[in-house]
């Protein structure tokens, strides 16, 4: 199976320091980080692990979904998929993610809408990434366009 990587060249503090990250497998770009802009509500043009696993998030779970509805012989003619990460501190210290929040619209033949609520609950089970994310409470609020 493959493997997909990112590299990040930091320098400094965690307060006044700041990064880079370059996505190298897909060599489709490089973004800057910085914690005190992470932990902003204005990211003023950085990205932060968060945004990345929203990222990776929301695709993968468009993907199984997708999936999962054509297995209940349906066809999905389009998803919107937003996914939002919450970063807070963590009572034990430091911070932690602590929810994920996905919201999904679907444009889909063949299902009605208690049929789209029960495939997109299922493609949250089975999506790699959530699986990734188990010790984090993921929601969803899914339902046709």
């Amino acid at each position: 199976m493959p493997k997909r990587s990112a590299h990040t060249s930091w320098i400094g503090g965690l307060q006044d320091g700041s990064g880079r990250v370059t996505l190298t497998s897909s060599g489709v770009g490089s973004y800057d980080v910085s914690f005190p802009k992470r932990a902003a509500d204005d990211a003023d043009g950085t990205t932060s692990p968060e945004e990345l696993i929203a990222a990776a998030h929301a695709s993968c779970y468009a993907m199984q979904l997708s999936a999962f509805i054509a297995r209940a012989d349906a066809t999905p003619k389009g998803l919107e998929v937003d996914a939002t990460v919450t970063l807070e501190p963590d009572p034990a210290g430091g911070f932690r993610i602590s929810t994920i929040a996905l919201l999904v619209r679907g444009d889909v033949e063949g299902l009605d809408d208690e049929g789209f609520k029960k495939v997109a609950n299922d493609a949250k089970a089975q999506c790699p990434v959530s699986k990734a994310l188990t010790g984090t409470t993921i929601t969803l609020d899914a339902a046709l366009a």
